[in-house]
């Protein structure tokens, strides 16, 4: 439904703060919205497809009655003022802003066209910043909020076949750092955190424009959803900087700050064929306009992707229960040591 179409309910606002997700109804933002709902937020979702909007919602119903999903580009700023303000009347204060929208293409950067190169950068740079700079509105006058940008381990590493993502995943980047020292300067309460992902189990690679010809497959190895999801939780509830998802991740934010060069080499050789499978080429693209159905929160390799991240079952576990699994691991290796020694 739209903006102007959601009808009066009782406020949420005693309860879990109101999140905003867009790009809610697939992929990361689909397994965000469901588990801030499973936590206890009333959510809305903000995306453009009608028919994945209705099944997200009915969805999230089942696990907060006051679950919203409302049609909108994250492109046009005003849409994203007139929506925050009918949540803000009728859910709820705003808590939690949650910048997941994305599109991509797949191919060579001279043969993306212009239009195309800058609707990436439109959708996933500027939808990012119009989202920021709505929920920047309307927490001000409350001066606490938390602000979660959707990045991913190519804001720090550009791949080949995806210049216009990498580069608008950068510019959050730049963005986001910018913006956190402004609030620092300004004793503001409202944070802005990054969560970067690597490669991920959701629907764009049945989406994207594909320009390559072969079917698109994520780098391995993939993950899915609901990992990511909960690092966004951990960031709504710390406001932390930035998160490093998997140790994938970590280890490619490393590498390329030790050795840039030596990436540039081995992506030039390994980044295509990484990149494709042989499966058959799917035949939908979402870039200028969503596609018809509901496409879900997972993609096409659930068979290959991992359900968990030790990097992130620790991040997860409290200080206290890690010290303690530790010093009784320590404990049984020394007593086993001393056996033997006797």
């Amino acid at each position: 439904m739209s903006a102007e179409e959601i009808v009066a309910e009782p406020s949420a606002a005693d309860g879990p703060g109101t999140v905003v997700i867009t790009g809610g109804t697939s992929g990361v933002g689909r397994a965000t919205a469901r588990a801030f709902a499973e936590a206890g937020h009333p959510v809305v979702v903000l995306a453009r497809g009608q028919d994945a909007l209705d099944a997200t919602e009915a969805e999230l119903r089942e696990r907060h009655p006051a679950c919203r999903a409302m049609s909108l580009d994250v492109t046009d700023r005003d849409a994203l003022d007139r929506a925050a303000d009918v949540i803000e009347a009728e859910i709820g204060p705003i808590e939690v802003w949650v910048n997941s929208a994305m599109v991509t293409v797949l191919g060579e950067f001279e043969k993306v066209s212009p239009e195309d190169f800058d609707r990436v950068m439109d959708v996933v740079f500027t939808g990012t910043v119009n989202g920021t700079r709505t929920a920047l509105r309307v927490m001000r006058p409350r001066g606490t909020g938390r602000i979660v940008q959707v990045g991913s381990a190519l804001a720090y590493r550009g791949i080949p076949l995806q210049a216009a993502y990498c580069a608008a995943k950068h510019a959050v980047q730049g963005f986001s750092d910018s913006l956190r020292s402004e609030l620092l300067h300004q004793d503001s309460k409202i944070t802005v955190s990054e969560v970067n992902l690597p490669a991920v189990n959701t629907p764009q690679f049945d989406m994207c424009r594909n320009l390559v010809g072969e079917a698109p497959q994520p780098v391995p190895p993939i993950f899915q959803p609901e990992v990511p999801a909960r690092a966004v939780l951990h960031a709504a509830r710390t406001g932390d900087r930035s998160l490093l998802v998997t140790s994938t991740t970590t280890r490619t934010v490393l590498g390329d700050r030790l050795v840039p060069g030596a990436l540039d080499h081995l992506l030039a050789s390994t980044g295509y064929d990484g990149q494709v499978s042989d499966r058959p080429a799917p035949k939908g693209d979402n870039l200028w306009k969503p596609l018809p159905g509901d496409h879900g929160c997972h993609g096409s390799f659930d068979d290959r992707a991992r359900t968990s991240s030790l990097q992130e079952t620790l991040r997860a576990t409290p200080l206290d229960t890690v010290v303690r699994t530790v010093a009784g691991l320590g404990r049984r290796v020394g007593g086993q040591v001393l056996r033997l020694v006797v």
